[in-house]
């Protein structure tokens, strides 16, 4: 399987319909496929062969998409750059991976000057923004108007097509090696609980350089749906985008989601058109999915549950579960099904199956599990012993299938010899009327080892006592599992450039000075 199969797909059945659109441009496959093509001749003038990498250090942009498949054409792997790094990171990211090339827009082409002495390998850069093309870089649409078009390459099945790196919420970045088969069967897996049509119309509002986004990217691609672009997400943003374009199909995080419903400008924008909503990354607290279901009436909600190891998505939760009232109503916190084509199971620590209900770790095989990770064989043999991924996540599987996640593995605190997963803190905190925003961690503590930590940001205008927080969450879970103590911060909470809060960040002035942390 070849993920430029969607696109020759895209263009026989829907040619002359809409691919982009992205503010005054706009163009249909035929000429979207025209333009990935030339890419990939471009690339294959400059000298560029069949596995070498190219690095995507952008904002959202209908040229990322062009860049997707034009590299892939080429038979080019592509590493798509998290966009809030910092310039080392960028340099280890790119270094690591080898990149040859790195295509580059506005916002971070000044970025390029210090990181290009750093970056022997990178030989050139391509300069893919609106602006004045800088010097010493390569404009993208001159290099387009240049080249010939190319067929493909013929890389594909088992073939490296995107290196994901991680996004470091829990320690240092390790970069996936996704293949063509991975990505397609993704794709496929998805097709049956994600209704596309090629009169769908799908917004980039989560970052691009994400597989998550990746995941909804080549699915519509394939039934040649309509992409529409946010270079990054700003709420009313994406309000004005839905209402103006039509958008029927998004996938963004809970932090997101977050901005989005609780926005006072909400109800002045027409949101009727967003039939789909996916989310995932991180759990979504049960309050902020009620105020979600209220405000987007209209709007089906859809949980996807997975990781850049598996493409990434491993279950999906179809939105009649996502209930408030009904038979359905327990299930609102689960993480939904696995996905066609795999298996999952729960684990213990010798990779034996639990007893339903039971917590273990979540562990997946099929065709969305990756190929390893990149030059890191020890590393890859961890996480694939035993032939299944192993997720790092803890989870249970009830009686009927539904996964419950309950903590990253490594986000659990112990206490005391006890347990706590800070999800379920977290949710309780969420619960109060006062919380916009919080992140539950473990930090020393000379009596019990480890004390579960909250750092919580209220709503304008509003605020509680740590007394009255630690007496909220009591009252719905356990003793041993509440806050011993809360900070509190004006400043929204640190987050990855997937929208993940940041937990290493957090721990760190807790851990500073001690022979063992918390990764």
């Amino acid at each position: 399987m070849q993920i430029t199969q969607f696109l020759r797909r895209a263009v026989q059945t829907h040619g002359d319909g809409i691919a982009t659109r992205m503010g005054e441009r706009s163009q249909s496959w035929h000429q979207f496929a025209d333009r990935a093509a030339r890419l990939a001749g471009a690339m294959q003038g400059l000298g560029l062969q069949r596995g070498d990498r190219v690095g995507i250090l952008a904002l959202n942009s209908d040229r990322y998409l062009e860049a997707f498949f034009g590299l892939a054409t080429a038979g080019v792997i592509f590493v798509p750059i998290n966009t809030r790094l910092a310039p080392p990171e960028i340099v280890f990211w790119l270094a690591d991976s080898g990149c040859a090339g790195v295509l580059v827009d506005d916002a971070f082409a000044p970025v390029l000057a210090s990181i290009r002495p750093q970056t022997p390998e990178l030989r050139h850069v391509v300069h893919i923004g609106d602006g004045p093309t800088p010097d010493g870089m390569l404009a993208y649409e001159d290099l387009l108007a240049a080249a010939a078009p190319a067929a493909d390459a013929g890389a594909g099945g088992s073939d490296i097509v995107g290196i994901f790196y991680t996004g470091g919420t829990t320690g240092r970045s390790k970069g996936v090696m996704l293949s063509h088969d991975n990505i397609v069967g993704n794709a496929l897996n998805m097709l049956k609980e994600v209704p596309v049509e090629a009169s769908s119309c799908y917004i980039h509002a989560a970052p691009m350089f994400h597989i998550a986004d990746g995941a909804m990217t080549f699915l519509m691609t394939a039934y040649g749906a309509s992409h529409r672009f946010l270079a990054r997400f700003d709420p009313v943003a994406m309000m004005q985008l839905v209402a103006r374009e039509r958008v029927t199909h998004s996938l963004i995080v809970p932090t997101m989601i977050n901005m989005l419903v609780n926005h006072p400008e909400l109800a002045a924008h027409d949101m009727s058109s967003l039939a789909w909503m996916l989310f995932g990354a991180s759990p979504m607290p049960e309050a902020l999915l009620r105020r979600a279901l209220a405000t987007l009436p209209g709007t089906k909600f859809m949980q996807a549950y997975g990781q850049s190891e598996a493409s990434p998505c491993l279950t999906l939760m179809p939105p009649q579960f996502l209930a408030l009232e009904g038979p359905h109503a327990g299930r609102l916190k689960s993480a939904g099904l696995g996905l066609a084509g795999l298996d999952i199971a729960i684990l213990d620590e010798d990779d034996r199956e639990v007893p339903r209900g039971t917590v273990g770790e979540v562990c997946a095989r099929g065709n969305v599990v990756m190929q390893g990770y990149w030059k890191q064989p020890e590393l890859t043999a961890q996480a694939l012993r035993n032939g299944w991924l192993h997720t790092g996540d803890g989870g249970t599987m009830d009686a009927d299938g539904f996964i419950y996640i309950v903590d990253r593995v490594k986000d659990m605190i112990i206490t005391g010899g006890e347990n706590v997963y800070s999800a379920e803190v977290e949710e309780a905190l969420y619960s109060h009327p006062a919380v916009a925003e919080c992140a539950v961690i473990g930090v020393p503590d000379a009596q019990w080892g480890e004390r579960v930590h909250a750092v919580v940001r209220f709503k304008p205008e509003r605020e509680a006592s740590e007394a009255e927080l630690i007496a909220h969450c009591r009252a719905r879970i356990a003793g041993y599992k509440l806050p011993r103590s809360v900070s509190v911060t004006a400043e929204a909470l640190p987050l990855s450039g997937a929208g993940k809060i940041l937990k290493t960040e957090l721990r760190k002035p807790f851990w500073a000075g001690h022979s063992r942390g918390v990764a």
